[in-house]
């Protein structure tokens, strides 16, 4: 599929610029950190800059991984920057209800079967894809004699899905040979992200996805569960992420430091500059309002077309407002 022209997806969001509506959904694993306000701050300008409504979820499902008070922490942040949510913030731990009847259609239409392999029974017999051993679909036909299911897969085929990204261009994946059929609920009884954001999308009628460029990978599943459940795909914008000096993901693993909501202005004009909108220096003179309003108008996320991820903001962005 031939890459569309920026001109091309402009015109596709002009097409749905009454029905915007975008989200920020961030983990509660720890406090915002530079890579989370990059994407927060992308996802909310897209969305203010189409005159959309703009949305906060916190994905808290994963209890095991979520610090306490971390939620509210980066809420607290988020109102600091003037990232305020246009409706209620939902959680993903108040919405098992939604992800077992997303799970009971699945089990209706015969697309998803229990699973009793643990990971290293995986391992040692599968292949290796783009994020890891691939399930070889050992409990397709069913489960063997003397095991339980211990998860839900959804199944897949090695037909090209394929979407256009409005940054990365045309995105295409053979989630079979790729992926393998993926977890819908874990063997722990908690549901997978991928089938929870899926939901939730829906629920929020979410038209407009604008994040972070590690989860490129986990769209092809997302639109294959919204097929299977006939619900409707967003349009899809992965921004570069942020990076520190070894190529890593900022991330709490790799010791992000949280933003300093001491200096909202700061911080907003480095990730300003990170997003590569080219921010006037004099900008850090202002109030948060006016960066907004400068950051509003002056809108490119075309400068960022083809890029997954760039080094976090170092001296050398001190200078790019002068560029």
């Amino acid at each position: 599929m031939a890459r569309l022209s920026w001109s091309s997806r402009k015109k596709k969001l002009s097409q749905h610029k009454t029905q915007y509506r975008g989200r920020f959904a961030p983990s509660p694993t720890g406090p915002l950190h530079f890579g989370s306000l990059v994407a927060a701050v992308g996802s909310f300008l897209d969305a203010r800059h189409h005159h959309g409504i703009w949305l906060v979820r916190m994905e808290d499902l994963d209890k095991p991984r979520c610090v306490p008070g971390a939620a509210d922490d980066i809420l607290r942040t988020l109102d600091v920057f003037g990232l305020h949510s246009d409706e209620p913030v939902i959680y993903q731990s108040q919405r098992t209800v939604a992800y077992e009847e997303a799970l009971r259609q699945l089990k209706h239409s015969d697309d998803v079967y229990p699973c009793c392999c643990t990971r290293k029974e995986i391992s040692d017999s599968a292949t290796h894809g783009i994020e890891g051993p691939v399930y070889p679909g050992t409990c397709r036909k069913g489960i063997p004699a003397g095991r339980e299911g211990r998860a839900w897969r959804v199944l897949t085929d090695d037909a090209a899905l394929t979407f256009d990204d409005a940054l990365q261009g045309s995105i295409t994946q053979h989630l079979e040979s790729e992926i393998g059929d993926f977890v819908v609920k874990r063997a722990d009884g908690l549901f997978a992200y991928q089938l929870a954001v899926v939901v939730d999308d829906a629920l929020q009628k979410i038209s407009h996805i604008v994040r972070g460029a590690d989860l490129l990978n986990s769209t092809p599943r997302q639109i294959h569960l919204q097929k299977l459940l006939v619900l409707s795909t967003p349009h899809y914008m992965h921004l570069p992420i942020a990076v520190n000096e070894a190529g890593e993901k900022l991330s709490k693993q790799t010791l992000a430091q949280a933003v300093n909501i001491a200096q909202p202005v700061s911080e907003l004009w480095h990730a300003l500059s990170f997003l590569r909108q080219k921010p006037p220096h004099e900008l850090i003179d202002e109030n948060l309002e006016a960066v907004w309003e400068w950051a509003r108008q002056n809108w490119r996320p075309e400068n960022l077309i083809g890029l997954r991820a760039l080094p976090a903001v170092t001296d050398e962005f001190e200078h790019r407002g002068n560029e």
